[in-house]
């Protein structure tokens, strides 16, 4: 009887820690897919935060982006459809020089990039929204009439 009572106490203590090592397992790895994808930064020895946001944009639209950014606002990275924190500072400097943008140039496309972006494709790229910094669907439906036209944008983005 002793016999029985130990094996059933044995086997309920590993189906408990079994249970609990395969919740710390699942646990390591959600948080591991919720980090951010970091690489090291060329020749600097530093880790940088990978960013590309192409607000809908494919590939071949944000190539046509970048070569006008190349054009007119010193973009000089790859011409490779992502649009990283290189391509968005470029942007910024059209942005901050024709369309109020008032933040830093630090290739973040978050509220005040997409507020000024939203004031140029409100003009020229049929935009009909608020300007409200959220990079939603008639945001990006005009950032790609963009990326059409950019190959004979003016510097200020407009045709």
């Amino acid at each position: 009887m002793r016999s029985r009572i130990l094996a059933r106490t044995l086997v309920s203590a590993v189906t408990v820690v079994g249970i609990a090592a395969g919740g710390l397992a699942a646990a390591g790895s959600s948080f591991a897919a919720s980090e951010p994808v970091t690489k090291p930064a060329a020749g600097s020895g530093e880790i940088s935060t990978l960013a590309t946001n192409n607000l809908g944009l494919t590939a071949a639209q944000a190539k046509n982006v970048q070569r006008w950014l190349v054009k007119h606002w010193g973009y000089n990275d790859a011409i490779d459809g992502e649009l990283g924190t290189d391509s968005w500072k470029a942007f910024q400097r059209a942005l901050k020089a024709h369309w109020g943008y008032p933040g830093a140039i630090d290739g973040d496309p978050g509220e005040n990039t997409v507020k000024a972006l939203q004031r140029l494709l409100k003009k020229g790229y049929g935009y009909g929204g608020a300007i409200d910094g959220d990079p939603g669907k008639g945001t990006q439906i005009a950032f790609k009439k963009f990326s059409e036209g950019a190959s004979s944008a003016r510097p200020n983005g407009l045709r």
